[in-house]
Order: C-alpha cells, then sequence, then structure tokens
C-alpha cells in the first residue's frame, strides 16, 4: 500500500510502498478515506513529541472496514468508522480505574505509538473507534475525530462560563465557536495580530468579537482556552478574564510560559491544560456535532501531498481544517 512515511525528524514525509497491515485480535483494517492533519502531527514532525520511527501519522481518521481481527465483533465488513488520537489504554492504572483512561499510564495513540491515516490502509482497535453522523461526508467528518472532539473536552471542563476567550482560530477553534453559539453563550476570538482574515472568519461564525492577542477584549471573560500552542497566550489569557476565571490549554504541547507576576494569578483564576481524550469524550460530541449541524471549512490535500499540508498548518495559511484525501 501507499503511505507518507516519517523516517527522520524534521525531515519532509516519503511517499513509500509499504505493507499493508494485518489486524490482531480485536482489530479492524481499515480502508482509509480520509485523514485529518492536526497540530499535534506537526508536533511529531518537528520533535516536540519523540516518535519511535518510521511512523505513519495521522489520528483523525475516516474509513470503511476492509476486514475484522480475530474475536473483533461489534463491526461489521462496509462500516464506515472514525479512529480518533487514543488508541488504546490498560484499563487497569488508577486512571483508567478512575474514568480518566485519557491520562492512562500505559495509552496508545493513533499516528504516535501506533501507524496511523496517512496511508491507503491503517488498523485500529475495535473498542477505540467511533460511529460517526451520517450528516458528513468523509471530508468534513475528519475533523470532529480530534479538532473537534479535544475542543469539546476543553469547553466541558471551562464550565460554567457565559463569556469566552478563544485563542487561536483554526481547526479546533472554527467547530467549538459553533456548538458555543448555539449554547447561547459568547465567544471572544484572539489571533495572531493584524490578521484580520482570520478575525473576519471567526465574526463569520458568530463570534462576538474578534481582535489580536496582544489587545484586552471589550468585556472581562468568564474563561479562556488556549488552542495556539504559544506559552505567552496563558499570560495574556489571564489578563483577560475575572476573579474566578479559567484559562486552559488544548493543546499536546506549547512553548515555555514566561513568569508573570502573581497578581494575575491571584483572586482564584486557575491555569490548567486538556490531555488527550476519551471514548465517551468521542461519543458525545458526535451527538452534539450531529444535533449542531456544524459547519466544517475544509482545505483539501491528496495524500501524495502530506508535507505541503503539515506547512500550512505550521504558517497559518488555510481557514478551518486541513484534511489528506486517499484515493
Amino acid at each position: 500500500m501507499k503511505a507518507m512515511v516519517l523516517e527522520q525528524i524534521k525531515c519532509p514525509l516519503k511517499l513509500k510502498e509499504v505493507s499493508k497491515p494485518i489486524p490482531g485480535p480485536f482489530e479492524l483494517l481499515v480502508k482509509v478515506k480520509t485523514c485529518g492533519v492536526c497540530r499535534t502531527d506537526l508536533h511529531i514532525y518537528d520533535g516536540e513529541l519523540e516518535p519511535h520511527l518510521p511512523l505513519i501519522l495521522g489520528h483523525q481518521i475516516v474509513g470503511i472496514v476492509e476486514e475484522i481481527g480475530r474475536n473483533a465483533s461489534k463491526f461489521a465488513v462496509g462500516d464506515r468508522i472514525g479512529i480518533p488520537w487514543l488508541g488504546g489504554s490498560c484499563h487497569t492504572c488508577e486512571y483508567c480505574l478512575s474514568n480518566r483512561e485519557n491520562l492512562c499510564l500505559h495509552a496508545v495513540f493513533t499516528g504516535y505509538s501506533r501507524n496511523g491515516g496517512y496511508a491507503e490502509f491503517c488498523t485500529a482497535h475495535e473498542d477505540y473507534v467511533l460511529k460517526l453522523p451520517e450528516v458528513y461526508d468523509d471530508l468534513h467528518a475528519a475533523p470532529l475525530l480530534c479538532a473537534g472532539i479535544i475542543g469539546f473536552r476543553a469547553f466541558r471542563l471551562i464550565q460554567p462560563t457565559r463569556k469566552i476567550g478563544l485563542y487561536g482560530f483554526g481547526s479546533s477553534a472554527h467547530l467549538l465557536i459553533q456548538a458555543i453559539k448555539q449554547k447561547g453563550q459568547e465567544t471572544y476570538v484572539f489571533t495572531r495580530p493584524g490578521d484580520k482574515a482570520t478575525q473576519a472568519f471567526a465574526l463569520s461564525l458568530g463570534a462576538n468579537w474578534a481582535g489580536g492577542s496582544d489587545t484586552l477584549p471589550p468585556t472581562p471573560l468568564d474563561g479562556a482556552i488556549i488552542f495556539a500552542p504559544v506559552g505567552q497566550l496563558y499570560i495574556e489569557g489571564l489578563k483577560a478574564v475575572k476573579k474566578g476565571g479559567k484559562v486552559i490549554s488544548a493543546g499536546i504541547h506549547m512553548s515555555d510560559i514566561p513568569s508573570f507576576p502573581y497578581a494575575l494569578l491571584w483572586e482564584e483564576r486557575s491555569l490548567s491544560s486538556v490531555a488527550n481524550l476519551t471514548r465517551q469524550d468521542g461519543v458525545e460530541f458526535m451527538e452534539l456535532a450531529a444535533q449542531a449541524d456544524i459547519q466544517v471549512s475544509v482545505n483539501r490535500f491528496p495524500l501524495e501531498e502530506a508535507n505541503e499540508a503539515l506547512q500550512a498548518i505550521k504558517h497559518g495559511k488555510k481557514e478551518g481544517s486541513v484534511v489528506l484525501t486517499i484515493s
């Protein structure tokens, strides 16, 4: 099968002919139709997350079940499924036993600790795949599987809030803002200073206000979610939230957080992060996405242009989500 393979950190992925994977016990062989490109893929590519190489990236996978491994029984050949970031957990550590499998000590992650979807086929454990809302085609369903779910998890952790700041407006934020709008809450979007195009995009999706990350919103916020991997934004978020406000990072990696005066944190403001996702997060977000009619803005790249897709993410050249299509 064809796959775009990461063989060396910070070096272009190579289009290669590799062996078609064989599903193990409780696994499914999946013919990949589309695979979203995530900033986490870029962190792996750049070595900010250390992978075992060679590796096939990709963890926002939409595909069709091609073959069923031994003992697998939850899906049938021909079913359309989604494969997210969390690819497995141990079920026995303290985190799994307390319904926090996203923190599992022995977690397996798609496109990081096991090969992902920048390929014609991949495998996945049947317990860690998701049924997809029928209202989304393969192209538009892919970003829901990480950008959508992780934004949803961050949103839930920041509740209760009425006025929410979103720092960075890429794949995840452009989905989340629509869910927030449906719930009647206000959103204030912060972009790179001077990025009028992205600010206009945010306003078109229902933002109450949009401006540069170097400015304060017109009203104090109840909480803020950081999507851009920039440590300084934690400080900007603290400046923007009122007493008791929460500032949460939805990213898996970010630059160092500069020192800041304690006065910014005082009055029960808090800093936190979101790590990975749970299967229940995925189930609940797919239900929400089906009901909310979230419009997914997609930039399509063929599999062979995965390197160009990663650079588009790195330089913020595309509005919304970037998705690879596999022929």
